[in-house]
């Protein structure tokens, strides 16, 4: 995500880094380089040209250019500056009492409405809230079907009734149903559609007029940059929208539509599709993009995402092992697991701090395959084999290999990775072991059971 606008701005901070004294030269050498980065991926021309003026007048600021440290100086100006132009809205859904609470998603064909309906009854469900979702697109063939299907497997119940063929009539249905069955949201997927069809948008003034909801999502595809915008804008002027879900985020190299829609539409971002899994739409938050994208990482969301992933007992359980030196291959196998469900290893990546422009770089040399290869390695030993690798003889590792398909080379790689992982975390825990014995002494309580205070 931002790759190449990320790697332009570094560009253009390099200019300042070399300078010990910062110079209004200098700056305008790196605004020349940051409104081509912006312009190159594709924002809009007139909120590049109010950018680069509030970055101007802030970074030729007499306090900025006496400053010990200019580059530092700039970057919190730039940072500052792009958290202002992505808007400070809400993330996520608007704070509604209504129950039960009406989305509408709307935009044009082929923006991904229906996965991201889904996708989002999915997110409302890890907030503990009860989603029903119905599709209203009574035109383009097989909608309904695709619905339901991708409903079915994220486990989200499905509105179909196959009498009603009216759009006002199944929304409406879908609303009496929630509020008698007791779903406090529904997502209403609507019939993709150009601001510009008088029949369309009336169409959706009256699906409005009826389920009033609380929010209408207008889907754009990042992919399609400026004409997103204009769309939604379009949009915006007919029906009043409350945000945008900017889906395909996860290829669109260049983001002018993320930097352009709060400026030019007026309405902020509430959600982005970053990925084909049903788990790949998040709330949209300015300041950790902003984060991501001058290569300074996004620790909020990874904690987040091993939060999803990790119970508190699973990492209580690992802690425990760690300290006793108790880690085995069957560990090993169940945290690779954890980080496949976390996602991609260069998504992961990018959300380290100092480790944006690396994951760029890993996205073509790692082994997507790797993990599995790993995982199916372990799969193949005995319960024995996993918790006692020292019994892992040849003629075992011929065996493991055949059963995991895999070569004897590739096993005894990761024997050798196991053990390494083992000494290092072994250092771990006897560190931790020795910070907690301090830590009782200082409170005068004994190191081991029947021990007099000191």
């Amino acid at each position: 995500m931002f790759a190449s606008l990320s790697e332009r701005l570094q560009t253009a901070f390099a200019v300042v880094r070399r300078e010990t004294r910062l110079t209004p030269e200098a700056v305008e050498t790196a605004l020349r380089e940051i409104r081509l980065a912006l312009l190159e991926a594709d924002v809009n021309f007139k909120v590049v040209k109010a950018f680069i003026d509030r970055v101007r007048d802030r970074a030729v600021n007499r306090a900025v250019l006496e400053s010990l440290t200019p580059a530092q100086q700039v970057v919190a100006i730039v940072r500052d500056e792009l958290r202002t132009l992505l808007g400070d809205g809400p993330a996520g859904l608007t704070a509604s009492r209504q129950r039960p609470q009406v989305v509408l998603l709307l935009g044009l064909q082929g923006a991904g409405k229906t996965t991201t309906t889904v996708k989002l009854a999915r997110w409302l469900t890890g907030q503990g809230r009860h989603p029903l979702v119905v599709s209203t697109d009574m035109r383009r063939p097989a909608a309904i079907e695709q619905l339901n299907a991708l409903a079915h497997e994220a486990g989200i119940r499905v509105h179909d009734p196959a009498r009603d063929t009216a759009v006002v009539a199944r929304a409406e249905g879908a609303v009496e149903l929630a509020r008698s069955m007791g779903f406090d949201v529904v997502l209403i997927d609507t019939a993709g559609r150009l601001h510009i069809d008088d029949d369309l948008m009336g169409e959706l003034e009256a699906l409005k007029t009826a389920v009033q909801p609380s929010d209408l999502l207008y889907v754009a595809d990042a992919m399609t940059g400026q004409d997103a915008i204009k769309s939604a804008g379009e949009f915006n002027r007919r029906l009043g929208i409350s945000g945008v879900v900017l889906t395909k985020m996860d290829g669109d190299a260049r983001g002018g539509a993320a930097l352009s829609v709060a400026s030019v539409v007026g309405v902020p971002i509430s959600f982005v599709g970053d990925g084909e899994r049903l788990d790949d739409l998040q709330p949209f938050h300015p300041d950790r993009l902003v984060s991501r994208m001058l290569g300074m990482g996004d620790v909020l969301s990874l904690v987040e995402k091993a939060e999803q992933v990790v119970s508190r007992e699973d990492a209580t359980r690992l802690e425990r092992k760690i300290r006793g030196n108790d880690f085995t291959l069957q560990d090993m196998r169940d945290q690779l697991e954890t980080v496949k469900r976390m996602g991609p290893l260069d998504r992961l990546a990018e959300l380290i701090p100092g480790m944006g422009q690396m994951a760029s770089r890993m996205s073509g040399e790692v082994d997507p395959h790797a993990l599995v290869r790993t995982m199916a390695i372990i799969d193949s030993m005995t319960r024995r084999e996993r918790v006692r690798y020292q019994v892992i003889d040849g003629s075992r590792r011929r065996r493991i290999a055949r059963g995991s398909g895999t070569t004897v080379q590739d096993v005894n790689r990761l024997v050798k990775q196991f053990v390494e992982m083992r000494r290092m975390l072994k250092t771990v825990g006897a560190a931790s072991r020795s910070r907690k014995k301090k830590g009782r002494r200082r409170r005068g309580i004994p190191t081991r059971p029947g021990m007099p205070v000191a």
